[in-house]
């Protein structure tokens, strides 16, 4: 018989999730929302048919702790990995201004047909990426140590 984990049983580790349906991305698009990345850090790979994010996202599952402690918030760079990825596009996002920092707010699936649907990536200042994937794989890994929030704060829109 499986037993649902305990409060205690948590512990500060590197995340390392994965959503394969709408319900399992929320958790993720949580985690990953006010994240920040150069544009440098967002690949395609179409033979791989992945699509990826070096992000440096706030730490929302660590800041509850943060403020009862009256420690530093955090931020830690993590890779979100969108797999099955046919076709992408974006807009509102200047691909050739290599200084561009985006700021992600939220991520979503629109599902189509049969699993397949699209990955839609919300930024800051009206820009969205839109992957059509053939089916839902998204996954998020913390890849660094978390480091101190450069603002001190948290973002304001908070989940």
């Amino acid at each position: 018989m499986t037993e649902d984990a305990r409060f205690e049983d948590g512990r500060e580790a590197p995340l390392y999730l994965g959503a394969l349906d709408a319900e399992d991305l929320g958790v993720l698009a949580a985690l990953v929302q006010d994240a920040v990345f150069p544009i440098t850090e967002m690949t395609w790979r179409p033979k791989a048919r992945q699509f990826a994010l070096l992000l440096n996202r706030f730490r929302w599952e660590d800041a509850p702790a943060a403020e009862r402690r009256s420690r530093s918030f955090e931020r830690v760079q993590s890779v979100l990995s969108v797999e099955n990825v046919l076709r992408v596009a974006s807009q509102g996002i200047d691909r050739g201004d290599k200084d561009i920092i985006l700021s992600l707010l939220s991520v979503s699936f629109e599902p189509g047909e049969d699993g397949t649907g699209h990955v839609l990536l919300t930024l800051a200042g009206d820009g969205a990426i839109r992957l059509q994937v053939e089916a839902l794989d998204v996954t998020l890994r913390d890849v660094t140590r978390p480091y101190q929030a450069p603002s001190g704060k948290a973002p304001e829109h908070g989940a």
